[in-house]
């Protein structure tokens, strides 16, 4: 099980990324932590929607695929609790799964 991994500055508006990839969430937090973002990162969907219901962010940055949950359903279950926007990361481009992800959420961008 990967730990959440969170940058400690409070000051700042707070993003949670769920990925499983730790190379990329790692790009992601150091280009954000320069933009003055603080970053949270989860790398499995237990994790992830745990952290997004339980936390308190501006914006939850997401993968399609994680190799425990669908990104789809953690997002139903973030959905249940909270209502943080949330982009979707995806290397499908099928338009099933756009369809899907709007109707789960009109606020993913």
């Amino acid at each position: 099980m990967h730990h959440l991994k969170d940058s400690s500055d409070n000051t700042t508006p707070h993003l949670l990324i769920v990925d499983d990839d730790l190379d990329l969430c790692d790009v992601l937090a150091r280009y954000l932590e320069a933009e003055d973002f603080r970053v949270s990162s989860a790398h499995t969907g237990s994790e992830g929607a745990k952290a997004g219901i339980e936390g308190s962010y501006e914006l939850i940055v997401l993968d399609v695929m994680l190799p425990d949950k669908k990104g789809f359903d953690v997002l139903r279950e973030i959905r249940q609790r909270a209502r943080t926007p949330v982009l979707m990361l995806t290397a499908k481009g099928d338009e099933f799964d756009r369809v899907l992800g709007l109707e789960l959420a009109p606020t993913i961008i």
